[in-house]
């Protein structure tokens, strides 16, 4: 198996099928990725929404797979699980509100495949609104975020994997502590759409301003630096 995808998704009934529909819809070979959908304690139809995909894809490629925890643990930790359960090289997280250009899994996965002196290889993204209409496009060396890059999964693992403590901001711990031992390669093309809604936890800049004085007393050093 080359690739896995995690997805981790609580309560996402309004988007979970668009993103798992991207998935399925690469180019890249069927037999050679797999998918890994974490249902983190979800109270709302998401595994209604997982099901028809489950059943149609049972025992054919893409292997789909559902993990289920019965209390939401946080996206952190589900990702985590979905990793470790994963039979990828190559891990690539997509968030259960988002989607993904057909393209991105034979992009990535050939340019790791031909420098493998990179650890990591993201790109850019377009910010879109519930519909899919464009809001803008994001440099993700000035914007990062961990949904959308590919990486070697033994690198993953040896930074020890998400910070489950982190409910939001997870993406950038997780960015500075692989960048402080390893290489991410940048490519110049929009191949992951980040949607912005009303419901994003990102919203909810309370929660945002105590998970970012969470990040700076973890890592001092990031201090004066801005990190978006």
């Amino acid at each position: 198996m080359d690739i896995s995808i995690v997805i981790a998704v609580h309560n996402g009934e309004k988007f979970i099928s668009r993103a798992v529909r991207s998935c399925l819809d690469q180019s890249f070979p069927r037999l050679d990725f797999e998918i890994i959908i974490v249902n983190d304690g979800s109270t709302d139809r998401t595994l209604d929404c997982i099901a028809p995909f489950k059943q149609f894809y049972a025992g054919l490629p893409p292997f789909l797979k559902v993990i289920t925890l019965e209390e939401n643990m946080g996206i952190g930790y589900a990702c985590n699980k979905g990793i470790e359960e994963s039979l990828g090289q190559y891990v690539v997280r997509v968030d259960s509100d988002d989607y993904i250009h057909e393209k991105l899994l034979e992009i990535e996965f050939m340019f790791l495949q031909m420098n493998k002196d990179f650890d990591a290889v993201a790109c850019d993204y377009f910010e879109v609104d519930e519909d899919g209409n464009t809001i803008r496009r994001m440099n993700v060396d000035k914007r990062p975020i961990s949904s959308g890059l590919m990486f070697r999964k033994d690198r993953l693992l040896d930074i020890g994997l998400y910070d489950p403590d982190f409910k939001l901001m997870e993406d950038e711990d997780l960015s500075y502590r692989f960048k402080k031992k390893y290489t991410i390669h940048r490519i110049p093309l929009p191949l992951y759409r980040y949607c912005k809604h009303g419901e994003n936890c990102t919203e909810n800049k309370i929660a945002l301003s105590e998970y970012s004085d969470k990040l700076m007393v973890k890592h001092p050093e990031l201090k004066g630096i801005a990190l978006s």
